[in-house]
């Protein structure tokens, strides 16, 4: 399915519409809230102290949201992480454990307690704990993607 989050033009990072998506997704799946009364899209964007990422529901997903906390973790500009494909994040060997942890998200709606090694953008190697990934659900069911969100990161 091809939805509106497959055009790269569109600019996510304070939109009100897919931060509704995004929270309201996370609440109705997860059972809790993504971000506190009163946080919005800015906040989640500038301020929030964890990583937030979201990719699309193409068949190569590319990387639609990235909040900055993401930015400095994988160490990817704005403009840099929104056409990345989000499987690149992994590196080869990596990516087959990637793809069941997201096949996993596609048929039970959510994961909780995910782990992996990702890579940044300077080849710099780190795993990721206690990763959260969700299903990116609009009110009306239809499957618009795919986010993740994580605390904290390491270095491997």
């Amino acid at each position: 399915m091809t939805s509106i989050y497959g055009n790269h033009a569109l600019d996510l990072r304070s939109d009100p519409d897919f931060f509704s998506l995004l929270a309201g997704s996370h609440l109705r799946i997860i059972g809790r809230p993504l971000v506190q009364e009163g946080q919005g899209p800015d906040w989640l964007y500038n301020l929030a102290p964890f990583v937030v990422l979201a990719h699309n529901a193409l068949p190569d997903p590319r990387f639609i949201y990235a909040n900055r906390i993401a930015q400095t973790c994988f160490e990817y500009s704005w403009d840099e992480f929104i056409t990345l494909p989000s499987r690149l994040s992994a590196e080869q060997p990596d990516r087959a454990e990637r793809q069941r942890l997201l096949d996993s998200v596609t048929r039970d709606g959510f994961v909780e307690n995910g782990r992996g090694l990702r890579i940044a953008k300077s080849g710099r190697r780190f795993w990721i704990e206690n990763v959260t990934v969700w299903q990116l659900i609009d009110e009306s069911g239809t499957r618009l993607g795919q986010a993740a969100t994580f605390p904290s990161w390491r270095d491997a």
